[in-house]
């Protein structure tokens, strides 16, 4: 586990205007590029193309393909949203990515947990996407703070950051139901009428987490 270095920003770190959101799987070919990307396009949907209100989204793999393209039915499922799959490189998770990190997403438990394992007081700011789903659900939006459009960021990364503490005060309080309900399995190698069933489980997590943090739901 590679210390925290010189020159590397923790969360936070690059300036009040900055919210990085990183989504993790394992090969970074199938579930965290559909997350990113359909991550993306649905902020660009509320928030309108290049206001993402210093929302940065990327992704990486515990096992990650460097330098891969994503799998052809994922990009087909993008396309399917009408989400952006083009210019994608797969990427390692590496200590630099937890680091920056201000939110992580995982597909699995077991991803959640190797990102933990690697330290940098992950812990607080881990969770998977669809646990997060679960406890974003659970807060009320009155608690947050309101979007600004006075400030550079839209007010955004402050309601993020508060977003993010509110679900991590929650977490032993709200349960799964079962140990299976915060998995969104690996569609690698399978045909795409299950990969479009799993664009859409992530489609449908994403909706909520979307929603609070930019304040805007979507549109009918």
């Amino acid at each position: 586990m590679a210390p925290l270095g010189r020159g590397i920003a923790g969360p936070g770190d690059e300036g009040p205007c900055t919210f990085r959101i990183l989504h993790v799987s394992t090969g970074n070919v199938c579930r965290s590029p559909i997350t990113e990307r359909l991550h993306r396009h649905a902020l660009d949907l509320r928030l309108g193309e290049d206001r993402r209100g210093g929302l940065v989204v990327e992704s990486a793999g515990t096992w990650g393909h460097e330098g891969a393209p994503m799998e052809a039915h994922a990009a087909t499922v993008l396309a399917d949203y009408g989400a952006d799959p083009a210019g994608f490189i797969g990427r390692e998770l590496l200590d630099e990515h937890v680091i920056r990190a201000d939110l992580v997403l995982t597909a699995t438990r077991d991803h959640r947990a190797q990102v933990i394992s690697m330290g940098h007081s992950a812990g607080l700011r881990t969770f998977t996407l669809k646990e997060f789903n679960r406890l974003v659900r659970a807060i009320d939006p009155a608690t947050l703070p309101e979007p600004d459009p006075s400030l550079p960021d839209g007010g955004l990364v402050e309601r993020a950051r508060a977003l993010v503490g509110a679900a991590a005060a929650l977490r032993g309080w709200l349960l799964a139901p079962n140990a299976e309900a915060d998995e969104v399995y690996d569609p690698y190698g399978a045909p795409i009428t299950f990969f479009r069933s799993i664009g859409d489980e992530i489609n449908q997590a994403l909706d909520p987490v979307v929603t609070a943090l930019t304040g805007v739901p979507a549109r009918a």
